[in-house]
């Protein structure tokens, strides 16, 4: 039984060997792709050296103007979607209601009716 189960460990072990080797062979690259990727990624800016230059910096440009970025800003003030400071964070976006104030109450006397809400009063 040892023998056996032995066996079959080392076959198992040698037929994953041989698949992770055929599968490393199918995506190798030669040492000119290395290479010419190495060069594009320090052409790029992509790599890092040392610590003091961890993470690299990836340039990111915009495709707006400055007068469409201060318009989205003012707009952005305008909604009220931009906080200043501490004490105004999260910003508070104010919605206008459809519904009336009779309606909601109408609303919550109907769902302490149906049981779904205690009585505030009580």
């Amino acid at each position: 039984m040892k023998t056996f189960a032995s066996l079959l460990l080392i076959s198992a072990t040698l037929t994953g060997t041989a698949v992770y080797a055929q599968d490393n062979q199918s995506t190798s690259l030669t040492r000119a792709q290395v290479v010419a990727e190495l060069q594009a990624a320090k052409a790029a800016g992509q790599l890092s050296v040392g610590e003091l230059d961890y993470p690299p910096v990836i340039n990111q440009t915009s495709t707006l103007t400055r007068s469409q970025v201060v318009a989205e800003l003012q707009a952005a003030k305008a909604a009220g979607q931009l906080s200043v400071g501490e004490l105004d964070y999260p910003p508070t976006v104010h919605q206008a209601s459809s519904v009336t104030r009779a309606e909601v109450v109408a609303e919550l006397q109907a769902a302490i009716a149906a049981g779904q809400l205690s009585d505030p009063a009580a």
